[in-house]
């Protein structure tokens, strides 16, 4: 067998398959070295009973939200803590029947304190307004966020957030999916949230933490008041979430959380459009991180595109086209591999394949996205 038929040995087809092999490379490392950290991470992990639970206060910004609160608020009522905890809901300047819908819960569960945000048309601001209100507010140090449209995988969800706080962490970061339908559309939302998530989980593992998502996380009132708030991005609208988490997760003071329980589910758009607004929305803060960051998230995107970029140009030259067609069957296994593993952690199963089906049109639409996302970050609307 002549391996040249299959191998360059000169010429621009041989720095071809080198490139590819470099690239492939380097998607090998972003999956053995962080991804599948998380997984031996969650392996290990054996959640013991806490002797004591701290008081927890959660807290819940709502803006419009009234059929939501009144679905979602029972489930964190009726959560199965040991613990005192309280429910602090801000209502940001809602313009239908939450402040209604929060004064009957009043009625009967003492634990809930809220308060409203004035509508003021003048006034344009974010979702950190509310957010610093709700922690001005609260009782005690250990704070647990949700949104209103979010609701408990479990009764056991405050026990696991509380639980994360062990071992001196000062922020807790959680699992926040999407409610599975059918249709391509949800698909695409709940994979593209996983990804993100074991992105953000396995890189606080290897103490690069950068964002976490405000339907499920906890960090102390202590921290938050040490940074002064949201006072480095208080111009931003967005980043109530992830820009705190730039300024303080460490590679020390950080935990993750990743319990079936300890889940939150909301529901996910109903049409492209919708997702898009929402996604571009969430993009507008990304601009704002860390340049470490920005270098190693950067990395493992620019790798993946260029080498389905120069995989799917060189197949139609079909001279090299085995050995092409092998450096993709060895990125499509290792892929499936570890969101195999990962996605049965996480009770996604069937988001395995969504390696394949948009391993290469997901960030290509992301990346769009976040050229056009400065003109979405000055619309006054937050999620």
């Amino acid at each position: 067998m002549d391996l040249s038929n299959f191998i360059p040995t000169t010429g621009v087809w041989l720095y071809i398959i080198i490139s590819l092999a470099i690239l492939l490379l380097i998607q090998v490392f972003y999956y053995l070295f962080f991804f599948l950290k998380l997984n031996t991470h969650i392996k290990k992990k054996e959640e013991k009973p806490l002797s004591e639970y701290p008081p927890l206060s959660v807290i819940i910004c709502a803006k419009n939200e009234s059929k939501n609160l009144k679905n979602n608020l029972p489930e964190i009522f009726n959560q199965d803590y040991p613990g005192i905890f309280e429910v602090i809901v801000v209502n940001d300047a809602s313009e239908d029947d939450t402040e209604l819908i929060l004064a009957r819960f009043k009625e009967n569960h003492k634990e809930l304190y809220y308060t409203t945000i004035p509508y003021d048309k003048k006034f344009r601001h974010g979702k950190k307004l509310a957010m610093t209100i709700g922690i001005k507010a609260a009782k005690y140090n250990n704070l647990v966020f949700t949104d209103a449209d979010c609701v408990p995988a479990s009764k056991n969800w405050l026990k696991h957030m509380a639980a994360g706080f062990n071992q001196g962490k000062e922020i807790i970061l959680g699992f926040g999916g999407y409610t599975k339908q059918k249709g391509l559309l949800n698909y695409w939302i709940r994979f593209d949230t996983f990804t993100i998530a074991i992105q953000y989980l396995s890189f606080a593992l290897r103490g690069v933490p950068y964002m976490g998502v405000g339907r499920n996380m906890a960090y102390t009132k202590a921290l938050f008041n040490k940074l002064q708030g949201f006072k480095k991005h208080q111009h931003i609208l967005s980043g109530d979430d992830d820009l705190f988490i730039r300024d303080a997760g460490t590679k020390d003071n950080i935990g993750i959380v990743t319990h079936p329980d300890s889940f939150t589910f909301s529901q996910p758009s109903q049409t492209f459009k919708e997702w898009r607004r929402q996604k571009s929305r969430h993009l507008t803060t990304s601009p704002y991180y860390k340049r470490k960051i920005k270098y190693i998230i950067g990395t493992e995107v620019f790798s993946r595109q260029l080498f389905w970029g120069l995989s799917i140009v060189s197949i139609f030259f079909h001279t090299f086209v085995a050995s092409i067609l092998a450096l993709i069957f060895l990125k499509i296994v290792l892929q499936l591999l570890v969101l195999n593993v990962l996605s049965k952690k996480f009770n996604q199963r069937d988001l395995t394949f969504g390696g394949i089906l948009f391993d290469f049109t997901l960030p290509l639409i992301t990346g769009l996205l976040l050229l056009g996302g400065k003109r979405q970050a000055k619309k006054n609307k937050w999620t």
